[in-house]
């Protein structure tokens, strides 16, 4: 019998696919057999991966993004799945956001998100199935920071269960991921600057250690896969157990470390 884990014959489309979970992405959804289409700003960055086709879109511009997405449809029709997992951010604390800042990491964390996949779910509901997987953040869940961010990653996991609520009745699930700290090059540079940032990080991790962009990619092909049909609306943490409960305080009130 065929696994339910494998997505033989699915086409997949993953946007931020050149970014380091991206990657990841790329190549957990190819190793399930699926056909993968990468999305991102510049097709340079999409350069090396083993992908059926691409397409190319800003989030920060949501009606560019709409209208590439629209494009895509027409001439390749409509995927499988989509995982939405382009990201970004720098404002840290509520000190680096003003009204730019704010504006901008709404605009591409959700209002970009949101134009990039609202086509796909007129199409996955027209069609009578389909799957979306938003890559969120542990940042929606409770505050570690990121405030724009998080406002914006929180949007994304009420924009998911509104997909799962309305569009169930026509075959689209939607779920989230929700990752802790993961290690991809975004965090070099804070390393660079502290080499012993992790020392302070690591503590708050159950596991003992950062996520690996692979995990999270795991997660995203089990909620796209049939061994996940039954589920949507729901908020999967992949944080090596961040959001179970507070080590930190265990170790320093209770156990006096």
């Amino acid at each position: 019998m065929t696994s339910p884990f494998r997505l033989d014959g699915k086409t997949v489309l993953i946007s931020g696919a050149g970014g380091g979970i991206g990657q990841s992405l790329v190549k957990a959804f190819r190793d399930a057999g699926a056909k993968v289409v990468g999305g991102d700003r510049e097709a340079s960055m999409l350069e090396g991966l083993d992908l059926a086709g691409q397409v190319l879109f800003d989030l920060a511009d949501p009606k560019a993004t709409r209208t590439s997405i629209e494009r895509y449809l027409a001439a390749h029709g409509t995927p499988d799945a989509v995982v939405s997992n382009a990201g970004f951010t720098r404002a840290e604390h509520f000190g680096q956001v003003d009204d730019d800042v704010w504006a901008s990491e709404l605009a591409i964390n959700l209002n970009g998100a949101y134009a990039m996949t609202d086509p796909i779910v007129n199409a996955m509901a027209k069609r009578g199935s389909g799957s979306l997987v938003f890559i969120s953040s542990v940042n929606a869940l409770a505050h570690y920071g990121n405030p724009a961010y998080a406002a914006a990653k929180a949007g994304l996991v009420a924009y998911a269960k509104a997909i799962a609520v309305e569009r169930g009745g026509e075959g689209v699930r939607a779920n989230v991921v929700a990752p802790g700290s993961v290690r991809t090059p975004a965090w070099d540079h804070r390393l660079a600057a502290d080499p012993t940032l992790l020392d302070n990080v690591l503590p708050h991790y159950p596991l003992g250690r950062m996520v690996l962009p692979v995990e999270v990619a795991n997660a995203a092909v089990f909620f796209c896969s049939d061994a996940a049909s039954g589920i949507t609306g729901t908020v999967l943490p992949v944080d090596a157990g961040l959001m179970a409960g507070n080590l930190r305080f265990v170790d320093e009130v209770l156990r006096g470390k």
